[in-house]
């Protein structure tokens, strides 16, 4: 599966076309960024929550959540086991503080991520920790001779894997699926009646696909709880083309992955140490958002915290909630400093200035 999504990320799946060598393309400077802002008195806190929508109560979850791609993943990540102890103190340090949601889904590692949650929460309350996976949409066997109950049939193996009766929320990973959305808002269904999953939701739809069907689930009495699509300053197009908004306006959690754009918006990665090729989101040349990345850093010493805590901030306030990967302490350590303060709509200005529109393609970033 990981080699699956690595192929297709590189074949032109990831917002950045083609062969990923796109130039930035900067937001129209006649758009207002602040109007997409919670309100001004709202200071993003590790206790700070969102409601996840259900057909049976509400989920409360924190307003940041930890992804598990790079979990067992060697295709992108090249992740390595003898990682997993330091990986184990870093969920240690957020789960006691609050931050206890993890993003995972079977294609990640080719299931091994999803093996990793089950090692992760062992042991804990089943109510101490909000878990997301996501379905693997990629025409396969199940997919294709099953596709109203290949939902169900996957999700199933998924909490064999974790070692859990269910999971919090069921993502479908992106409308690449061979069903149509009535079929899917069947089978998403079937899982929430099954009690295999409470909450359900999407990623990568655009906002046509997301109410079609969000209208589907609806003839079930399910709401659509969340859409999790790249967003960051240098990937603003869920904000600029009016999902963010729509989102809202829906009660839908939006999410946002890649919210450091894979590294570039951290001190890790320079012009002279470029992230790897793999890394195919946001996938410009340091050389072309180093203007970018000189603005996020003024702020972050004025701020006292690190780049990303500054970019993490940002998309907080911007109505997002940050999929943070995280493989170790020191990256929950940066993280963690996005909270208990906030930008200056004069920050956000100066912060938006020097931020990319981004694209998307037909296949998969949609949002």
């Amino acid at each position: 599966m990981q080699k699956v999504l690595q192929t297709g990320l590189s074949a032109g799946m990831s917002a950045t076309e083609g062969l990923h060598s796109s130039k930035p393309n900067p937001v129209d400077p006649s758009f207002n960024g602040l109007e997409s802002l919670l309100p001004e008195g709202f200071i993003p806190k590790k206790t700070t929550q969102v409601i996840l929508r259900c057909k049976e109560g509400e989920i409360r979850a924190p307003c940041m959540n930890i992804g598990g791609w790079s979990w067992g993943d060697t295709a992108t990540w090249h992740w390595k086991p003898e990682e997993l102890p330091g990986l184990k103190e870093a969920w240690k340090m957020l789960y006691e503080s609050g931050i206890n949601w993890i993003d995972t889904a079977q294609a990640y590692g080719s299931g091994e991520s999803e093996r990793i949650c089950g090692d992760l929460v062992e042991g804990l309350p089943r109510d101490s920790f909000v878990m997301q996976t996501k379905w693997y949409v990629v025409p396969n066997v199940e997919n294709i001779l099953s596709p109203t109950h290949a939902p169900t049939k996957m999700l199933k193996d998924s909490l064999e894997r974790m070692r859990l009766d269910f999971v919090d929320v069921y993502l479908v990973h992106g409308h690449i699926h061979a069903s149509s959305l009535s079929q899917v808002a069947k089978g998403l269904a079937e899982c929430v009646e099954l009690g295999l999953t409470r909450a359900v939701g999407v990623a990568n739809y655009d906002e046509d696909d997301m109410i079609k069907l969000a209208d589907e689930l609806s003839k079930y009495g399910i709401p659509l709880a969340t859409n999790q699509c790249e967003f960051s300053v240098l990937r603003r197009h869920p904000e600029v083309h009016g999902l963010i908004k729509a989102c809202r306006e829906r009660g839908i959690v939006f999410q946002s992955y890649s919210s450091v754009a894979q590294g570039r918006l951290t001190d890790k990665y320079t012009v002279e140490n470029p992230p790897p090729s793999s890394h195919r989101f946001s996938s410009y040349d340091m050389k072309d958002i180093e203007g970018t990345k000189q603005v996020l850093s003024s702020i972050a010493q004025e701020h006292g915290v690190s780049t990303a805590a500054v970019a993490l901030n940002y998309n907080i306030i911007k109505g997002a909630v940050p999929t943070v990967g995280v493989r170790n302490v020191k990256q929950v350590q940066e993280n963690l400093r996005a909270f208990e303060w906030r930008l200056s709509n004069d920050e956000i200005k100066t912060i938006d200035s020097v931020s990319l529109e981004g694209k998307k393609t037909a296949l998969w970033q949609q949002g």
